[in-house]
């Protein structure tokens, strides 16, 4: 099960977090700096999977961003490594080539997708075209 999805920018700044259980703002706010600065401070070679705590943190760096999921000990990482990869495409396709203003001016879009591809931690939709059916009515009623 996902504790957290976070987005998070090479200068550490948080640009979009999703929580799927209950963490006080106090706790989240530490949880994210500390491992913020444990993903900025691992260089190319090293793992993109850690433990923390009690639950493990997988990372995946694209351009400037960094996304950082957190899972429960009896996810595989590598399937989430995959998961990290299928959100940025879905991102990609929908913004086309997405980059850190993209998410910035369009966070309501970003966590609708990431709504569509999850539920209460849960990964429950993975097909680009469906996670991206409900934001183009959206759209074409927007216009």
């Amino acid at each position: 099960m996902l504790k957290f999805v976070l987005l998070v920018n090479k200068q550490g700044q948080t640009r979009l977090s999703q929580y799927y259980e209950y963490v006080p703002v106090e706790e989240r706010v530490t949880t994210e700096a500390d491992i913020v600065r444990k993903c900025l401070s691992r260089n190319e070679e090293s793992c993109s999977f850690m433990e923390y705590k009690n639950f493990k943190v997988v990372f995946r760096r694209y351009a400037s961003l960094y996304f950082i999921v957190g899972v429960d000990n009896s996810e595989n990482e590598l399937s989430i490594l995959e998961f990290i990869h299928n959100i940025v495409e879905t991102f990609d396709r929908y913004f086309e080539s997405v980059c850190e203003l993209d998410i910035m001016f369009n966070i309501d879009r970003a966590h609708m997708m990431l709504d569509e591809m999850i539920v209460n931690g849960n990964i429950v939709e993975t097909n680009k075209s469906r996670v991206l059916a409900p934001i183009a009515v959206l759209d074409k009623s927007n216009r």
